[in-house]
């Protein structure tokens, strides 16, 4: 690849998907001896990149106030010139229009990455979505926003590029987990083992389908024991119906809810079923590849990104979404799958992870987007 500078563009260094993403391309870069910058408003994962030795431009491209975000543009075309920028890579809509006035300042290519699929429910907001399609590429994180962008925006199928969010297969493997940090972490939580563990991880929020796993589970009969892991981020009233929701189901059946950070590694070596419950389709889904690669069974929704990397059948199960009684029949299914046939299963979800939906065939793939921006641009 050429040795111009490649500069990630995006609001926030926090943690999210979009965060992640973001350090795992750095990451990779750098190990291929690429120079990389990054851009955004900073965060706690600017800690990742120092460790990098990748330099962090702290700029507020989150803002969508039209006069900061031209500014942005201009204190973008300084650093495009002061880094030898050869090509940016924005990943959200605000920073999008500062890198798209950069990129028509200085000459400089760019190309955008839809992470989700975004409301269009009106004309102001489809032109506002749209300017993720005016690069010289547009990435998709799944099969699913392709076609959306495709069919919402227009966009010609030549232009996009489908490259699948990846786990990363090597922190999240069969075996790293050892005994005793899963005796801590039962410890830690004061977690009464009572027969199998069914897990749900994801944020606590209401279209995650906590509330439909609980009622599953109330269709079920125990010993289950239920880990909902996830953050709450305040919603202490969706909480509070959760914890109703939990009073209603049979005594052997213990739920747990988890909301700080966890190791998830060590979630998914105790668990025995993950569920992905989502009632609205997910972008891709990455909890449904990790505990794969953990050699975990995997239920989720037939819709979004999980009908993309789950096989029903094969690789895990798919069940409709919003519905309590079907989840709750797949659930008896799964784990009185016999132990042959749940090893088959396994071994199949980890082969796919590792062929299909990994960080390193997701960074790959990246960067060969980039080469071939690049060397389109200089040709």
């Amino acid at each position: 690849m050429t040795k111009q500078v490649i500069m990630q563009v995006l609001p926030e260094l926090d943690m999210g998907g979009v965060e992640r993403g973001t350090i795992e391309i750095a990451t990779a870069l750098k190990n291929a001896g690429i120079e990389n910058i990054v851009v955004s408003a900073g965060g706690k994962l600017t800690a990742n990149l120092a460790r990098l030795k990748v330099p962090h431009i702290t700029l507020p491209v989150q803002t969508k106030n039209p006069f900061k975000i031209l500014i942005n543009a201009f204190k973008l075309k300084k650093i495009i010139r002061q880094y030898h920028v050869g090509l940016m890579h924005v990943r959200s809509r605000a920073p999008a229009f500062s890198v798209a006035l950069a990129s028509r300042m200085t000459g400089v290519p760019f190309i955008t990455t839809f992470h989700g699929v975004y409301r269009h429910q009106n004309a102001f907001k489809r032109w506002y979505n749209s300017i993720m399609t005016k690069g010289k590429l547009v990435i998709t994180v799944s099969d699913y926003v392709r076609q959306h962008v495709m069919k919402t925006y227009h966009v010609p199928e030549s232009k996009i590029r489908l490259i699948h969010r990846g786990a990363d297969t090597d922190y999240f493997e069969v075996g790293s987990v050892k005994v005793h940090q899963i005796e801590d972490f039962i410890k830690q939580y004061g977690i009464d083992l009572n027969g199998p563990i069914v897990t749900l991880v994801g944020r606590l929020t209401r279209w995650k389908g906590q509330l439909v796993l609980l009622e599953a589970l109330r269709q079920l009969k125990g010993p289950i024991t239920c880990l909902l892991v996830g953050s709450a981020q305040g919603r202490d009233k969706y909480v509070a119906e959760i914890k109703e929701a939990m009073k209603k189901l049979p005594e052997d059946i213990g739920v747990y809810i988890i909301t700080n950070s966890p190791d998830m590694p060590t979630v998914y070596a105790l668990s025995n079923v993950v569920i992905n419950a989502s009632l609205d389709p997910e972008a891709f889904g990455r909890v449904i590849p990790e505990a794969q690669s953990m050699g975990c069974l995997v239920i989720g929704t037939a819709h979004g990104g999980a009908a993309e990397t789950i096989a029903d059948g094969e690789t895990g199960f798919l069940v409709p979404p919003g519905d309590p009684k079907a989840l709750a029949d797949k659930i008896k299914e799964v784990l009185a799958l016999p132990k042959k046939e749940k090893e088959e299963i396994q071994t199949k979800a980890i082969k796919s992870v590792q062929e299909n939906f990994s960080t390193n065939m997701m960074c790959a793939k990246t960067l060969a987007v980039y080469r071939e921006v690049l060397d389109d641009h200089e040709a």
